[in-house]
């Protein structure tokens, strides 16, 4: 698998969980905003093996999720 497949293959991803959260009621939830919630724990670590980023993104639940939404809310737009 190359870098771009491997890009597509996590973009699937976490276009499925935002899928997912909009399905119990969260309508704007993008996948943009589910990587950057997944991502954002990596910071200082850089990426982990790609199972436990995957495991991560399938394993995320709606209350951590909004709990990210809600902090970078007050500390400002950590998105692209």
């Amino acid at each position: 698998m190359n870098d771009r497949q491997l890009e597509e293959a996590i973009e699937t991803l976490c276009r499925s969980k935002a899928e997912e959260f909009r399905l119990v009621g969260y309508e704007h939830v993008t996948s943009k905003d589910i990587w950057n919630c997944v991502s954002v724990k990596y910071e200082k670590e850089g990426i982990p093996p790609l199972y436990m980023l995957v495991n991560d993104i399938l394993s995320l639940k709606v209350m951590t999720f909004m709990n990210f939404m809600t902090i970078s809310a007050y500390k400002g737009s950590t998105f692209d």
